[in-house]
């Protein structure tokens, strides 16, 4: 599964502007933090200094609950470190848990491993040296438990490999990070600010694990790896616990009533986050089509002709839309 959030492709085959587009075809929320307006100006005008990064990483590691002999390294957004992770690693078969995030398996690919589908996180495919978990996963949001995840790294540990966690949309349910168990294992663990903070041209993302491992990203990376609008905004932001709280009881209330929605016009919900839905339908794509003639952009998925995924509609206007283009539909 490719990403989303280009309406590109969606325009010209059916016309319009962005204005006029309702897109649902992320997984981003769709109200953002709230970003100050006095800035100071020094966060435009000189490169990041190490004070910036230090404090950016001491909020991150509260908001993220992250222990002590856990380090945590931080990124240009989580597509970076996706970008790094095969590069970095030693050779060898990489699994990969899916369907999932199809931009794993390239990166996996182009760095010239082998790449093992796989699909049940109690049976780790012989042979392979690191594998690639998406927790919760995208598009079915899929949950691999801790005491799963702390045997697979240790199984892959002894084959001197790495399991690499995709935490993108586990800021919604924080209980489902895997960052208290990581300590002594070869577990990297990406999360992504963007998403949940509705910010994701911000481009901001961390690495947390081993400091071995992490000590081979920041490196990699390179020095100014981040803006300072990125380490100033973002911190305000990981240290703002009341807005995320409220954030999340709004998120699962926009879901709920996105279920109800789906369910109205015929879908059946068949997973997903507080932040996308999964949705089956005998004729999924041909309701895509509908919805993109009415410019209603979803995520359809090649090989699985009977699903769709939606964002959340951002407001009361956007819910009915889609409830009345769904409606017209069937």
């Amino acid at each position: 599964m490719v990403h989303g959030g280009d309406l590109t492709e969606a325009m010209a085959r059916h016309g319009g502007t962005p204005q006029q587009w309702l897109d649902l075809s992320t997984g981003i929320n769709p109200w953002p933090w709230p970003i100050p307006s006095d800035l100071p100006p020094a966060v435009w005008q000189r490169l990041p200094s190490r004070v910036d990064q230090d404090h950016l990483i001491a909020v991150a590691r509260t908001a993220y609950r992250v222990p002590g002999g856990v380090e945590i390294a931080i990124a240009p957004g989580t597509q970076a470190l996706i970008q790094w992770m095969p590069r970095l690693a030693a050779p060898g078969p990489v699994a990969i848990m899916g369907p999932t995030y199809g931009e794993h398996a390239l990166t996996w690919q182009s760095a010239g491993h082998e790449v093992v589908a796989w699909d049940d996180p109690g049976n780790l495919p012989e042979g392979v040296c690191h594998a690639v978990i998406v927790n919760p996963n995208n598009p079915d949001g899929r949950v691999v438990s801790p005491d799963a995840i702390v045997q697979l790294a240790a199984r892959l540990g002894e084959r001197g490999g790495w399991l690499v966690l995709d935490e993108a949309f586990a800021d919604v349910e924080p209980s489902v990070s895997a960052v208290a168990v990581c300590k002594g294992l070869p577990i990297v663990i990406l999360r992504s600010f963007g998403k949940f903070y509705g910010l994701a041209g911000l481009r901001l993302g961390f690495a947390i694990g081993a400091p071995e491992i992490v000590q081979r990203i920041v490196a990699a990376l390179g020095p100014w790896s981040c803006s300072g609008p990125a380490l100033h905004i973002g911190a305000l932001a990981l240290a703002d616990r009341q807005w995320a709280e409220g954030t999340r009881d709004r998120l699962k209330r926009q879901a709920n009533r996105l279920d109800d929605v789906l369910a109205r016009t015929g879908f059946e919900v068949a997973g997903g986050t507080s932040l996308f839905r999964l949705a089956r339908h005998r004729d999924a794509l041909k309701r895509h089509a509908t919805l993109a003639r009415q410019h209603i952009w979803c995520r359809c998925f090649e090989g699985h002709e009977d699903l769709l995924r939606f964002g959340l509609p951002p407001d009361e206007a956007a819910l009915h839309r889609l409830s009345a283009a769904l409606a017209e539909g069937e």
